[in-house]
């Protein structure tokens, strides 16, 4: 009576299952080899700050109002912190991944101002609505431009308005626009950074000397 070869099948499964052993372990391998490589070669993230200026107590000479200051209406690509970039006769925009702002721009030009108009101690007090304060005065406003534009030269773009309101008339008593473009001394996103530096700097300080010459020239009831 003649057998069929079952060892020869059992010889023949096993291999196959060797071989898938073999594929498996090599796969496993080349894939801890990508994630290795992958993260060696991640690119760090560099974030970009703002100077703000010391905060003082105020003068005698103070002007006798409280200030509130909340922060701009933008679009959303401003929420981010993410630096932008684009070109002045182009719509397109772009956002940097590896290069950012500490906080998003909307909430450094509130900080700037906050900072900037109580640093000057020339005002009662200047808070922000999350501060819990409700002064009689709410400077409010929309944020347009905070980004680097790449044309034949690179410069670092601001373009904002405020608005003071008076919460008691309920009426805007007094705006501002700012809008300039500040140099870049080289390309390269630190230099951008300062240049947009200065740029808020300038922007705060024209806000609060016209603030300054607004209260003087209409002195509260």
């Amino acid at each position: 009576m003649k057998t069929t070869g079952g060892s020869g099948q059992s010889g023949k499964w096993l291999g196959h299952v060797e071989l898938a052993r073999r594929l498996c372990a090599m796969v496993w391998l080349a894939a801890v080899g990508l994630f290795a490589a992958g993260c060696g070669s991640a690119r760090p993230i560099k974030y970009y700050q703002v100077n703000y200026p010391t905060r003082t107590e105020a003068g005698p000479g103070a002007i006798n109002t409280t200030l509130t200051v909340r922060p701009l209406a933008t679009s959303r690509i401003y929420l981010d912190n993410r630096i932008v970039y684009g070109w002045s006769n182009s719509p397109e925009l772009g956002m940097y991944d590896y290069h950012r702002w500490v906080d998003p721009p909307v909430e450094i030009l509130q900080t700037a101002l906050v900072w900037g108009l109580s640093g000057s101690g020339a005002f009662k007090a200047v808070y922000t609505l999350r501060g819990g304060a409700e002064g009689r005065f709410l400077l409010g406003g929309d944020l347009y431009d905070f980004k680097e534009v790449d044309d034949a030269k690179i410069v670092a773009r601001l373009n904002y308005d405020v608005r003071l309101r008076d919460r008691k008339t309920g009426t805007v008593v007094w705006e501002y626009s700012y809008k300039h473009d500040e140099p870049v001394a080289e390309k390269s996103v630190s230099a951008f950074a300062i240049a947009m530096d200065k740029n808020v700097q300038q922007s705060v300080q024209e806000i609060r000397a016209g603030l300054e010459d607004y209260f003087r020239a209409h002195p509260l009831d």
